[in-house]
């Protein structure tokens, strides 16, 4: 285990338990996914065979109920489990994060029919789950979504697109936001769409600036048919089924980012021990140990703050969504910035692909805008701030 997360582990005093769950975690990770993250990078390979070995792990429904085969985990195992495997690769992370939101979903806000339906086999990993609320016209603006879901007989018959859907394509189970009533939030709704519905379609891949190895595609539904069963809770209940999983959707996204800027500082560390100028170790020179320096208090500091508000969110205080929101903000925008200093120190050489630098840096740069971006995330904390006053 690295020293800096296991003193960080002594701080939040982690059970036999969750050590297990992480040394677990980092044993898969270096074993399964970082010897082969660059070259799923480069060949924009998806490697379903390896993220459904996460199944075994219990990764396929960290915090979902074990009677359906979950893992009935907290939030901070679940951000154990994400920072050690983004310390591989971000975007393999990240993908399980987006299976165990929709996963959560159905087990949280599904009926008990719906929940035996769907979860054993998420939970086991035979089937990937996606998740789908932004559209090409409603990001940040997610109550201003257009997809219509009209009932008739049996079924509901949507209309609409999803837009920077990762696993579109490839993955079994589609959790949607759909309309199917008025205009806001309060005419949202949540439907399970399974990949064989008639009238469901993907868009062509998408040319990304990072997350090489997983699929994002358009998710779209033209008359596309889903049984009525498959709706979650009520009709209208959709928004607040969004909403509610992005607490630790954002947790999970910062801890993608913690995990990818752990990697980039400790391939810092190792390559200005090694690399010499004027005849010494650079790191040798006040102005580069100062900079590496920086780079583990913020580290440290993002660690910290993470860790806390998945804690909040474990004990369900009423200031956890604030705490997810500026855990989310500040531990994505401040990893990207230690990615970026560790490219820097590597110089040219962090420039170039085989030395894992300048993936880390476009990996982790999505994690400020998916999620809610952090200019959302500054709206959220501020209304709390304000709410409060």
């Amino acid at each position: 285990m690295d020293a800096s997360v296991s003193q960080a582990a002594e701080q939040f005093e982690l059970n036999a338990d969750q050590r297990a769950i992480q040394e677990m975690t980092q044993s898969f990770a270096a074993d399964r996914v970082a010897p082969h993250a660059l070259d799923w990078d480069r060949d924009k390979h998806f490697p379903a065979d390896v993220v459904r070995e996460t199944g075994p792990l219990g990764f396929g429904g960290i915090y979902v109920r074990d009677d359906v085969g979950g893992s009935a985990l907290g939030r901070l195992d679940a951000v154990l489990i994400f920072e050690a495997l983004a310390a591989a690769c971000p975007g393999f992370s990240s993908f399980i994060s987006i299976h165990n939101m929709a996963g959560w979903m159905i087990d949280t806000f599904g009926n008990e029919e719906q929940r035996q339906r769907f979860l054993p086999k998420l939970t086991s990993m035979e089937w990937l789950a996606s998740y789908c609320l932004t559209e090409p016209g409603s990001g940040s603006d997610a109550a201003a979504l257009k997809t219509k879901a009209v009932r008739s007989g049996g079924d509901y018959v949507l209309n609409g697109t999803k837009q920077f859907i990762s696993g579109a394509g490839e993955n079994d189970i589609y959790v949607a936001m759909v309309r199917t009533g008025e205009d806001g939030p309060r005419g949202v709704s949540t439907v399970v769409v399974p990949k064989d519905a008639p009238g469901l379609s993907f868009g062509p891949a998408e040319f990304k600036m990072g997350w090489h190895m997983q699929p994002t595609r358009q998710v779209i539904f033209e008359d596309c048919k889903v049984p009525a069963e498959n709706l979650l809770s009520s009709e209208g209940a959709g928004f607040g089924i969004a909403m509610a999983g992005l607490d630790g959707g954002r947790l999970n996204i910062a801890a993608c980012s913690l995990g990818g800027a752990q990697s980039a500082l400790d391939k810092a560390l190792a390559y200005t021990a090694e690399r010499e100028a004027f005849g010494q170790a650079i790191n040798r020179f006040q102005a580069l140990q100062f900079k590496l320096a920086d780079m583990e208090t913020n580290l440290q500091a993002s660690r910290m703050m993470l860790y806390t508000a998945a804690s909040k969110l474990d004990a369900k205080t009423p200031d956890a969504s604030k705490w997810s929101a500026m855990a989310k903000r500040f531990v994505t925008d401040t990893c990207f910035d230690i990615a970026n200093d560790a490219l820097q120190l590597h110089g040219g050489y962090g420039y170039l692909h085989e030395y894992g630098v300048e993936k880390l840096v476009r990996d982790l740069r999505v994690h400020q805008i998916l999620e809610g971006t952090n200019e959302i995330m500054r709206l959220i904390i501020a209304r709390h701030l304000v709410g409060r006053g």
